[in-house]
């Protein structure tokens, strides 16, 4: 594990042009990774086998193009992008709002290492100990929209706070795409 400030000439160029970048990172695995064409894939914790299957694809055919998947490695959609991508012997950067010694939630501790062990990367702004506290994820989210190019929602509801992540976005100058869903279903309603 390395730790990078913001002043280090490693720290990622795309994170230092957000809005409040973290004066620092903690950083696991492959640093290269932080420089890639890169496209996050978010969306809801709960989410339907449809949208499992989505974000599946899309880590999947991401990963063949040799495009980096960014998620939060958060239940749901993050945990498909980062398995698609994996299945598809790609590259992924799991972005975490906990310090490395506290992984959450705790049954993706195995993802964790697998992401690591085919040349991922973890990064956290939190110390190692940090634990996963409420207001740490929506901080979070500003990291995954500053590393990405693009963004892509698979599924979420109106509340949910995949759309933090998606205002950063807006706000950083990101293109950010949804993916259709089924129009009955409160993960598939219109934002704002």
């Amino acid at each position: 594990m390395k730790y990078i400030a913001i002043t280090d000439s490693k720290y990622p160029e795309k994170l230092k042009n957000i809005y409040d970048p973290p004066k620092g990172i903690y950083i696991e695995g492959n640093l290269e990774l932080l420089s890639k064409p890169s496209i996050a894939i978010i969306g809801s914790r709960n989410c339907s086998r449809y949208g499992e299957m989505v974000a599946k694809k899309f880590g999947i055919d991401l990963a063949k193009k040799n495009i980096v998947v960014i998620s939060g490695m958060a239940r749901g959609i993050d945990t498909f992008a980062h398995i698609g991508c994996l299945i598809g012997e790609g590259k992924t950067i799991a972005v975490l709002g906990s310090g490395f010694k506290n992984i959450y939630p705790k049954e993706n501790e195995k993802l964790f290492y697998k992401i690591l062990e085919k040349g991922g990367a973890i990064i956290s702004e939190y110390t190692p100990e940090e634990m996963p506290l409420a207001e740490h994820f929506p901080a979070r989210n500003r990291i995954i929209s500053g590393l990405c190019d693009k963004l892509i929602v698979v599924e979420a509801g109106k509340r949910s706070g995949t759309f933090i992540t998606v205002d950063f976005a807006l706000e950083q100058g990101k293109d950010i795409y949804a993916v259709p869903g089924n129009i009955t279903s409160i993960k598939s309603e219109r934002y704002k």
